[in-house]
């Protein structure tokens, strides 16, 4: 990626001084080679469902005839056959760059209930936060499981759900990047989210990626510390690695004394006398600190 983009700068540099070049972003062709011979036939199912069809190497030949001919002007052109009528059904909207080969789909309804994001709803995310409101948390799960299976199977091209085990991880079943923003895609339109691209490496089986669309799906599900206890579970890490130094160690050890301080006062724990305080911190030791930081998750 970063090399095609230097190429296409180096074009559009090169036009820009009146001098001679053109970049050519290829779509897949048909005939096999390094980059595409991987792919199978569910493979190449989930490219037509996207809108992107094979080229046939002598239409892909006169493609770049034309590209490259004297009467050319632009600097970067895409080579590629589209299916527009695919791009038009996609359930999702069609990636930014194509939006303008095809009309604009209907502005969607405000969120729902069904999302705590601020995205919008679709009837289908309407119809799945409807079912989830009257299930207990464990049942909530179970849907949410059977709904990530369903999707990855679609993605992936098996007609069974049953063939994705739930606790299996995304790249064992086979996902890429590519299939993993197809996933993103289709999660968003079932649930009303708007969720991360990088949803499959986050939450890395079906399981775990329904565990957190239900935390999403139902926040009033979690404890009210649950988000904080995890961000603390993060900086765990973080400080072992940089309290090494003698500076940080200092100012790392004041602010978790701040934040104890904090939390003492919204439990309404009696406050210390400033020279108990700092006799009683003075005299601890840095594990018994940091024992005190780990008590926090």
């Amino acid at each position: 990626a970063a090399g095609n983009t230097f190429l296409d700068a180096l074009m559009q540099h090169r036009r820009a001084a009146g001098l001679a070049g053109v970049s050519l972003a290829w779509g897949l062709w048909a005939e096999s080679s390094a980059l595409s011979g991987h792919l199978g036939e569910a493979d190449l199912r989930r490219l037509a469902r996207s809108g992107l069809l094979a080229l046939e190497s002598k239409d892909a030949m006169e493609l770049f005839d034309t590209a490259t001919s004297a009467g050319a002007t632009d600097a970067v052109l895409a080579v590629t056959r589209l299916d527009i009528a695919a791009l038009r059904a996609r359930e999702d909207e069609p990636p930014l760059m194509l939006r303008g080969l095809v009309p604009a789909a209907p502005r969607r309804a405000a969120a729902g209930s069904a999302s705590g994001s601020g995205s919008g709803s679709t009837d289908g995310s309407s119809a799945l936060a409807e079912r989830l409101a009257g299930l207990a948390r464990a049942e909530r799960e179970r849907v949410l499981i059977d709904l990530v299976r369903e999707q990855v199977a679609g993605v992936l091209g098996h007609a069974d759900p049953g063939a994705v085990e739930a606790e299996r991880a995304f790249q064992e079943l086979g996902f890429d990047s590519l299939t993993a923003v197809e996933l993103r895609n289709r999660l968003n339109t079932a649930t009303g989210l708007r969720l991360p691209t990088t949803l499959v490496f986050d939450h890395p089986s079906p399981a775990a990626l329904a565990t957190h669309l239900l935390d999403l799906l139902a926040p009033g599900d979690v404890a009210p510390e649950e988000p904080l206890l995890e961000e603390l579970a993060r900086l765990k890490a973080a400080i072992g690695a940089v309290a090494t130094d003698g500076t940080a160690h200092e100012r790392i050890t004041a602010r978790l004394r701040e934040l104890l301080d904090v939390a003492d006062a919204a439990a309404g724990a009696p406050e210390a006398e400033d020279d108990d305080r700092d006799q009683d911190l003075t005299s601890a030791s840095d594990e018994e600190l940091f024992a005190l930081f780990d008590d926090l998750e």
